[in-house]
């Protein structure tokens, strides 16, 4: 016997048509076992619903979760395209801590070359954040800020323990708003980026696999 995991499951999650359009490819076989892209729908509520039901099935036993898609960025100096990493997400109902940031970041450099990375607490809202929603969450120490990755994170974790994180394309940022999000005008750079990043996510997810010291 190796001592290896056994290949596990990867659960992609993400919001929008566009997102899932974008991350589309044929469900596939990995390295590091199936991988299953879901279409949660807007909102946390959504999200938690949508996670807590595909978790359970048997199938998704043992699943990693990643979350992805869109988000507004919140640092002064982001740009539509640029991508977060998350380090921790959060909501009202608790934080839930990332695994394997460091190597998303790499990955990522290396998949969507001379986009910026960027790192930190990635915060959950009930709605679009504008104008000085975006200054009051900067305060807290968040980077950037969506509605349904800290909900589905923390619904993967209460399901089961499993490896979590969560990664978004900028889509508008404070020199950069969107009039409406949910359209991606202005955003098309996000679009292509968000179609660049399943190599770095299917290397995440073989990571999983190997040996912790």
């Amino acid at each position: 016997m190796s001592g290896r995991p056994a290949p596990a499951p990867l659960l992609i999650a993400c919001a929008l048509g566009i997102e899932q359009f974008a991350l589309r490819r044929r469900e596939r076989i990995t390295p590091g076992g199936p991988v299953t892209v879901l279409r949660t729908g807007m909102g946390p509520a959504a999200a938690e619903r949508s996670v807590t039901r595909v978790l359970a099935d048997p199938a998704l036993h043992g699943a990693a979760v990643l979350a992805t898609g869109f988000c507004a960025g919140l640092a002064p100096g982001m740009h539509p395209g640029d991508l977060v990493v998350a380090e921790e997400t959060r909501d009202p109902r608790g934080t839930v801590p990332c695994v394997g940031t460091e190597l998303l970041v790499k990955e990522l450099m290396r998949a969507v070359p001379g986009r910026t990375v960027h790192t930190g607490p990635l915060t959950g809202s009930d709605h679009v954040v504008r104008g000085h929603e975006r200054s009051d969450l900067l305060a807290t120490g968040a980077i950037a800020v969506d509605m349904e990755s800290a909900a589905t994170l923390l619904s993967a974790v209460r399901a089961a323990e499993r490896p979590v994180a969560a990664v978004r394309v900028v889509v508008d940022a404070p020199e950069h708003e969107l009039v409406r999000i949910g359209t991606v005008r202005g955003g098309i750079s996000a679009f292509r980026v968000l179609r660049s990043v399943l190599p770095a996510f299917y290397e995440w997810h073989r990571s999983l696999l190997l040996p912790r010291r």
